[in-house]
């Protein structure tokens, strides 16, 4: 909805604007020394709430056309044409009203003919026209920042939250306890491999901790986190788990948000591998193609599982975060089928 109509105090500002405008034209008309000043008023007030309630619509113009995202020569055409077509209006209406005037109202010899008030209208409604434009850009500006604090702001939010279901995964007694059932099996069967357990355990919680807090980290340092993870599950796992890494070099670099890949191999994980006898495959890709980071995720699933419940930082916190991060500039998509589940993020490259 226009934001002058949402809100009545604006709205109500808005009228009084106009008449104002309108008690300026009247000023004019006025001055030619031919007419009164309560004629004047009479002709000049409706007009001025006319092309008022006209120029409303350059709201949705604006909003169609932002001056830093549009081509030059579009806002030239469109606004020329648009302003061509109103000024039209007005002016035709501005004649005819002038016209009534004269038949009804003797007293009203603002001009010896009608003609001669065209280009006073012409210029007035030319000059509003520009000034409601302009205005409009204004308003449209000032949404944007409001709408950019609020973006910024529910980013933090959703960072702090990330961070601390990331914390609440961390000790999630599913992961953990199944991680050390697993280091006390091996302990006597084969030592190194519970050695090496401890080791990439303490490591996966050290990193994990030192990146939720951070806004943006590289790429590299997300999959690090990843594979550390997948290390641990493989252990438990064996040979159900298997892993590849398909990451073009030209894309390590490349920051992304933190923690942001880390669910979604949690997910393939608990929610793939872990229902299927026989195991399979976790694959993780990344790209670089047309300015975008390309990471997708995907495992083998059950079609027959059971509905989850899940836990840790799910799939629905990084929709939200790509989200107020990115706008439409990023996006999160699923694609499940009965026997694959495939996460694809796309992210704006800021290397």
């Amino acid at each position: 909805m226009h934001p002058v109509l949402a809100h009545r105090g604006r709205m109500l500002l808005y009228i009084a604007l106009w008449i104002a405008f309108g008690g300026l034209l009247a000023a004019i008309v006025a001055a030619t020394g031919r007419t009164a000043s309560a004629d004047a008023l009479l002709f000049a007030e409706p007009l001025a709430l006319l092309l008022g309630f006209e120029a409303l619509f350059c709201w949705y113009l604006v909003r169609l056309l932002p001056a830093r995202e549009t081509p030059r020569w579009r806002l030239f055409t469109t606004w020329a044409g648009a302003g061509i077509g109103n000024i039209s209006i007005w002016v035709a209406v501005g004649y005819g009203w002038a016209e009534v005037l004269r038949s009804r109202n003797p007293s009203f010899s603002a001009t010896r003919s009608s003609l001669e008030l065209l280009p006073l209208l012409i210029f007035s409604g030319a000059v509003g026209f520009t000034v409601c434009v302009l205005a409009h850009y204004l308003a449209e500006a000032l949404e944007r920042s409001r709408e950019a604090e609020r973006r910024a702001l529910e980013v933090q939010v959703l960072a702090r939250e990330a961070e601390l279901k990331a914390l609440r995964a961390q000790l999630d007694p599913h992961f953990l306890f199944n991680s050390l059932n697993s280091v006390a099996a091996l302990i006597g069967s084969d030592a190194p491999a519970a050695r090496r357990m401890c080791f990439l355990m303490a490591d996966f919680f050290r990193s994990s901790l030192s990146l939720g807090g951070r806004q943006s980290i590289p790429l590299s340092e997300e999959l690090r986190l990843a594979r550390t993870f997948l290390d641990i599950e493989t252990i438990r796992f064996g040979d159900r788990l298997q892993t590849s890494f398909d990451v073009a070099e030209d894309s390590l670099c490349v920051a992304v948000p933190p923690l942001v890949l880390q669910p979604l191999v949690e997910n393939a994980v608990h929610h793939g591998v872990a229902q299927l006898l026989a195991g399979g495959e976790i694959k993780v890709r990344a790209r670089r193609r047309h300015g975008l980071l390309e990471l997708a995720v995907e495992n083998p699933c059950d079609p027959d599982r059971p509905a989850s419940r899940g836990a840790g930082v799910g799939l629905s916190n990084v929709k939200a975060r790509i989200d107020a991060l990115f706008a439409n500039r990023g996006s999160v998509d699923v694609d499940a089928r009965p026997e694959r589940f495939r996460v694809s993020i796309l992210l704006p490259c800021a290397s």
